[in-house]
């Protein structure tokens, strides 16, 4: 099988500044991901997850790492540029991911209030693969 790597983006919000509000809200952005994607977390690189400057009770890699083979993972946390205005209490994550190459779906979640972020992406987007490579796969 062929692979390819490809890029995941995502996002949600919480209530509140919580371990446990922040914890609910990581799991179910990362459930949405795997099952929609029907991403095996071995195929996973790499995840950055970004908080806004109000995210601070706990790290999302933090609760990523207790998911069943993501412990491996290459994470990273960062806090996410301030704009006046922009939605607050946001996570957002990108992943990278080796997907198989003839995968011409890929499910970005923007979850709870990030929905308003990338209404557009609350479905599952077709990739544009250029020419050359849809005759490669046929």
């Amino acid at each position: 099988m062929e692979w390819r790597l490809k890029a995941i983006r995502g996002a949600t919000t919480v209530t509140e500044n919580t371990v446990q509000a922040i914890d609910e809200a990581v799991t179910e952005m990362l459930d949405e991901l795997e099952m929609k994607n029907q991403l095996d977390p071995t195929q996973i690189v790499s995840v950055t997850f970004t908080v806004t400057r109000d995210l601070d009770a706990i790290f999302p890699a933090a609760i990523a790492r207790k998911r069943p083979f993501w412990d491996c993972v290459a994470m990273l946390d960062v806090q996410q540029m301030h704009v006046e205005g922009s939605l607050e209490r946001c996570i957002r994550c990108l992943i990278h991911a080796n997907l198989p190459a003839n995968q011409v779906q890929v499910w970005h979640p923007y979850l709870r209030k990030a929905k308003n972020l990338r209404p557009d992406w609350s479905s599952p987007q077709r990739l544009v693969q250029p020419e050359s490579v849809q005759t490669h796969l046929r």
